[in-house]
């Protein structure tokens, strides 16, 4: 290995501008929001759905999608448990990176192993996450099946495939679940918001919207 980029070479660059500084600059405080469930589930629909109405508010926030990040960064990744592992390993860090400059992220994957999304807890950090179980059954996934992937996986045409072929381990003590095959979106949003009010400031977010319009 070259010496140059070793780990016992590289120092951590402390920054001059503290998170407090940016809370006050963005007026909420960074957390992130690990959505989890089956594929089908309505992980990546309420996540954008809640993306833009915290943009209308007035809130900095991001969305980080599986399927996105697999056509860039993850690409690389099959979908074996240990490729699944380094997935949500790579994507806690990068949400970790988003809380650092005071976003809020909201993370779209089906993650589906208890010790993967642990790992993304402790290395975002306790404090700023919360896990969200979108619950929506099995049954009710399939037959939606929006990507038909339930189908192909049924016919054997996909391996490895999340609650056909490779297991889905339920939380077990979520901050949230949600069936969307029971609530709407707007239900749905409400429950969320009500998990991020502790960090945003609601009034001052809508005046900063109606600011910009």
């Amino acid at each position: 290995m070259n010496q140059n980029t070793s780990a016992g070479n590289l120092v951590w660059q402390a920054a001059s501008v503290t998170p407090e500084a940016r809370v006050q600059l963005l007026r909420q405080r960074p957390v992130t929001l690990w959505m989890t469930g089956l594929s089908g589930a309505g992980k990546s629909t309420l996540a954008f759905a809640l993306e833009k109405r915290l943009i209308e508010l007035g809130h900095a926030c991001f969305v980080l999608d599986g399927d996105n990040v697999r056509h860039g960064l993850n690409a690389d990744l099959g979908f074996s448990p240990e490729a699944r592992t380094e997935n949500i390993r790579r994507i806690a860090e990068v949400a970790k990176l988003m809380n650092a400059a005071g976003l809020i992220v909201i993370t779209s994957f089906i993650s589906p192993y208890c010790e993967d999304r642990h790992m993304a807890r402790e290395l975002i950090g306790v404090e700023k996450f919360r896990e969200i179980h979108i619950s929506t059954t099995l049954k009710s996934c399939e037959q939606r099946d929006p990507k038909g992937l339930y189908q192909k996986a049924r016919a054997g045409l996909i391996n490895e495939f999340t609650g056909v072929s490779a297991p889905y381990e339920v939380p077990e003590d979520p901050c949230l679940s949600l069936d969307t095959s029971e609530l709407q979106v707007e239900q749905c949003l409400h429950f969320l918001l009500g998990v991020l009010r502790p960090f945003i400031n609601e009034t001052a977010g809508q005046q900063t919207a109606k600011g910009r319009a």
